[in-house]
C-alpha cells in the first residue's frame, strides 16, 4: 500500500523538492500510468520530426505514418519480451504479469532491435532504401527515447547507485522496488523529516539529456551524410557509448546468464564497434574508388 511519502522525489543539490508526483491519473472511472502518457507522447513526437524530416528530403509522410503503424507495436514487444527474458525471475510465479505494462518494464534496446526487424521487412515489402528509411524514422527514435525517459522518473526505477553530486535524487525507500536497492544505498540512506530516502544517480535524467545532444547533432549531420544509412550508423554509436557508461551507474542492470555481465553494455559495446566500422570501411571504399 503506498504511503503519502511514496509521491515526494528530491534533488537536494538543486534545492528542487517535489512533495507529489504521483504515478497515475484518473480519467473518469480509469487509471491512466503517467508512464504510458509519456511513452505515447514520446512516440507521437517521434512520428512528427520523422514525418518533418521527411518533407525535408523530398519523401513521403504517409510512408512513415504507416511505418508507425506498424513499427510501434513491434517495438513495445520487443522491449517488453527482452525485458521480460532478462528479468524471467521477476515474472516466473506470476506469467500474467508479463502482459502489465503499467509499472515499466521495457528494454531500450529490445525495441531498438525489434524496430531495425520492421524496418528491413517494411522496405522489402516497400522496394524503399532500408538506409533512408533508418535515418529519417531513427531520429524519431532519439526524440522518443529522450521522452520516454521521463516515464522512469514517474515511477522512481532505472536509478543508479548512490552518489553525492550536483544531480543526486533523493526517493523514499518505500517507494522503490526492494530488489532495485543496494547495499551501498542503505548504507547511505538519508533520513528527511522522519522519511528513509535513497540517494541516486537519476540515469533516466543523463540519457534523456545524452540523447537530446544526439539528436541535435545528428539533425546537423544529415545534410552531411554520404550514404543512406549513415545517420542512423552514427546514432547507434553515439547512443552507445552514452548507454554503456550511463548502464555502469544503474542497480537494475539486465544481466547476460552465466557470466552476469551487462547486456545493455555488452550490446551497446558491439553496435558502437559494428557501426563505427560499417561508417569507416563504406568510407575507404569509396576512396579507393576516387583513388
Amino acid at each position: 500500500m503506498e504511503q503519502l511519502t511514496d509521491y515526494s522525489i528530491n534533488f537536494p543539490h538543486l534545492h528542487i523538492y517535489l512533495h507529489h508526483v504521483g504515478k497515475n491519473i484518473m480519467i473518469g472511472n480509469f487509471s491512466v500510468a503517467y508512464y504510458g502518457i509519456v511513452i505515447a507522447i514520446g512516440m507521437l513526437a517521434g512520428l512528427g520530426i520523422a514525418c518533418w524530416m521527411a518533407k525535408r528530403t523530398g519523401q513521403k509522410t504517409d510512408t512513415y505514418f504507416d511505418l508507425a503503424l506498424v513499427a510501434i507495436i513491434c517495438s513495445v514487444i520487443g522491449a517488453r519480451v527482452y525485458y521480460v527474458i532478462f528479468r524471467w525471475d521477476l515474472y516466473k510465479d506470476d506469467l500474467l504479469s508479463v502482459f502489465n505494462l503499467r509499472q515499466g518494464g521495457l528494454a531500450i534496446y529490445g525495441g531498438v532491435i525489434a524496430a531495425i526487424i520492421t524496418v528491413f521487412v517494411f522496405s522489402r515489402v516497400r522496394k524503399l532504401s532500408m538506409g533512408l528509411l533508418c535515418d529519417t524514422a531513427g531520429l524519431g527514435l532519439v526524440l522518443g527515447q529522450v521522452i520516454g525517459r521521463w516515464g522512469n522518473f514517474f515511477n522512481r526505477e532505472a536509478f543508479g547507485g548512490y552518489t553525492d553530486g550536483l544531480f543526486a535524487m533523493q526517493l523514499p525507500l518505500s517507494a522503490v522496488r526492494s530488489s532495485d536497492v543496494t547495499d551501498s544505498l542503505l548504507q547511505h540512506v538519508v533520513e528527511v523529516n522522519g522519511i528513509s530516502y535513497i540517494q541516486v544517480h537519476p540515469t533516466f535524467l543523463y540519457e534523456s539529456l545524452w540523447n537530446l545532444i544526439l539528436l541535435i547533432l545528428l539533425i546537423l549531420f544529415t545534410r552531411h551524410k554520404r550514404f543512406d544509412g549513415e545517420v542512423f550508423l552514427l546514432y547507434l554509436a553515439g547512443y552507445g557509448i552514452g548507454r554503456f557508461w550511463i548502464e555502469s551507474l544503474r542497480t537494475d542492470q539486465l544481466l547476460l546468464p552465466v557470466i552476469g555481465y551487462p547486456v545493455s553494455m555488452a550490446l551497446a559495446a558491439l553496435l558502437v564497434v559494428v557501426s563505427v566500422s560499417w561508417i569507416i570501411i563504406w568510407h575507404v571504399r569509396q576512396h579507393k574508388k576516387t583513388a
